[in-house]
């Protein structure tokens, strides 16, 4: 059993952040899959959405939020998010976090514009921001003594004590194969989000869903599964594993277009390429279908080669990399699965509906989004509830750590891990989810993805209790489990919004509500008073 303060699982901006906050009072154990770097905030580009601009209003920010969440979002987490933004992006700073000034010279941010803002107010650092971050973040941590790092350690599930409350998680150590009990006064679920349950996605190999997973099995409230962000733009080559060509790209002018060069976004909407990304992603998707095509082009060659150097110097570099000469050439793109807007169902201050257990980042279902992520108000998110999730924690240090009856949470690990990896399995519930639970769904669709995924989950269930454990059949197990949120959820929602089209419900409700599943009960709904 190793004991913290502590359990941070996730090593992505939300849990470096809350460690961090964590360490300055207590002990924290914080566990990864693979290494530090290894989440999906290393690969963000864009940016971070906050206002710094005298022209620009947290109204204005909130405004834009509200209006991409289409009626789902919670209206004071929003307003709350945007107004703590410049202190927590203070924070980065003076942690050392460096974003791109206007000059070298410039005492003021350079910032960018992406898809569903009126203003200006990304703050980037060149084309690989979360990378910066991530980097800075774990430069910060490696200063704490009191912050131990367990990397190549895959969380299977939490541990729940006689009276229902969180306690620790058991985690496989991947470079011996052994189970160990991590027990904590605090857990905090920062796994990031589940792409990898989809055929095409921007996200890393660690995108599988496990924290997720592991809360829906251990009783937590889930809710809205059915939102999944799909951007619009990622490179379409099959050697590019799920290279994103980042929204800023078309905030600074890139357009859209056919193979024979006509553009289209206008017909789809009055801003068209800086659209809200589900309609951008629709309009692309639709196009592809009616021409039976495989990709389109995302054109930038009017902007010159220095510009674009100086401000996208990893996505020229690797789309050179590929033979396309941004500056020259089209670059072809198509959409694939990026950022979960549901998750697990959480309060203003990042707890879950089960006792000492905490969800921040995109784990988490906040309210923030509502049916659709306004472009980089993920980072944002993260920092905004790992410091909430920190401070409220507090109140629970003073307490001892739970009792657990190992007999009836004990995993059985004592022989060698099986070889039987079921690649079948694992391809063919991305396809499903590709196919049947993607940007356009129908109930005959959605039906017959129905009857597959429960054949394989309850196959995949049954491996999973008779065999030993894997880092596969982890991960196996849960996108089995997220594709089965994401069914369960689609079929509730009787209209469509946001990032949830149904094609035998084309319209939108006058009323908004959330989608909650709970494997202890049946699904309820919560409702909201559609935004104005």
């Amino acid at each position: 059993m190793i004991k913290s303060d502590y359990l941070v699982i996730g090593s992505g901006i939300a849990g470096l952040s809350f460690a961090l906050k964590a360490a300055k009072c207590g002990a924290v154990s914080l566990i990864t899959k693979r290494k530090l770097l290894d989440s999906s905030t290393s690969r963000s580009q864009g940016g971070v959405a906050c206002v710094t601009d005298k022209s620009d209003t947290f109204e204005e920010h909130a405004r834009d939020t509200l209006a991409s969440g289409v009626g789902l979002c919670n209206k004071d987490m929003v307003k709350k998010m945007v107004k703590e933004a410049p202190e927590r992006i203070k924070e980065l700073v003076e942690l050392g976090v460096k974003f791109t000034k206007k000059d070298d010279f410039s005492f003021e941010f350079d910032l960018g514009l992406e898809g569903g803002h009126c203003k200006r107010r990304i703050l980037h650092a060149g084309d690989v921001t979360g990378g910066e971050i991530e980097k800075i973040l774990i430069s910060n941590i490696s200063k704490f003594k009191n912050i131990t790092i367990y990397e190549e350690h895959a969380a299977i599930d939490l541990i729940l004590d006689d009276n229902g409350v969180c306690s620790g998680a058991y985690v496989l150590n991947n470079e011996n194969n052994e189970v160990e009990a991590f027990q904590a006064k605090v857990v905090v679920l920062a796994c990031g989000g589940a792409g990898k349950t989809y055929l095409y996605t921007s996200n890393p190999d660690v995108a599988t869903g496990d924290g997720i997973a592991m809360a829906y099995r251990a009783g937590a409230d889930i809710a809205n599964m059915e939102f999944v962000q799909f951007h619009p733009t990622c490179l379409y080559n099959g050697e590019a594993k799920s290279f994103l060509i980042s929204e800023a790209v078309r905030g600074e002018g890139a357009v859209l277009r056919l193979k024979t060069g006509e553009r289209f976004m206008d017909k789809y909407s009055s801003k068209k390429e800086l659209a809200p990304r589900d309609i951008v992603a629709r309009a692309i998707d639709t196009e592809l279908k009616a021409r039976r095509e495989n990709f389109v082009y995302l054109d930038i060659t009017s902007k010159s080669r220095d510009f674009l150097v100086r401000r996208f110097p990893n996505i020229y570099a690797k789309c050179l990399e590929y033979g396309i000469d941004m500056a020259k050439d089209m670059i072809p793109v198509i959409p694939s699965a990026h950022f979960f807007c549901g998750g697990v169902n959480i309060d203003e201050r990042g707890k879950t509906t089960i006792e000492n257990l905490y969800a921040i980042g995109e784990t988490s279902c906040s309210g923030i989004h509502g049916a659709n992520r306004l472009a980089s108000n993920s980072l944002l998110e993260g920092i905004v509830y790992a410091d909430r999730a920190y401070k409220d924690s507090l109140g629970l240090l003073n307490k001892e750590h739970s009792k657990i009856n190992n007999r009836e949470n004990k995993i059985n690990n004592s022989s060698k891990p099986s070889q039987i990896v079921f690649m079948q399995e694992w391809e063919e519930i991305r396809r499903l989810a590709w196919s049947y639970l993607g940007i356009y769904r129908s109930n005959e669709k959605l039906l017959k993805a129905k009857k597959r995924i429960n054949i394989l989950k309850n196959e995949i269930d049954k491996y999973f209790a008779d065999a030993p454990v894997s880092v596969d059949s982890i991960e196996l197990r849960n996108i089995s489990c997220v594709s089965e949120l994401i069914l369960r959820s689609a079929m509730l929602r009787k209209e469509s919004r946001g990032l949830h089209f149904n094609v035998d419900y084309p319209f939108m409700l006058s009323e908004a509500y959330n989608t909650i599943l709970n494997i202890n009960r049946k699904e309820t709904f919560i409702r909201l008073a559609a935004e104005e």
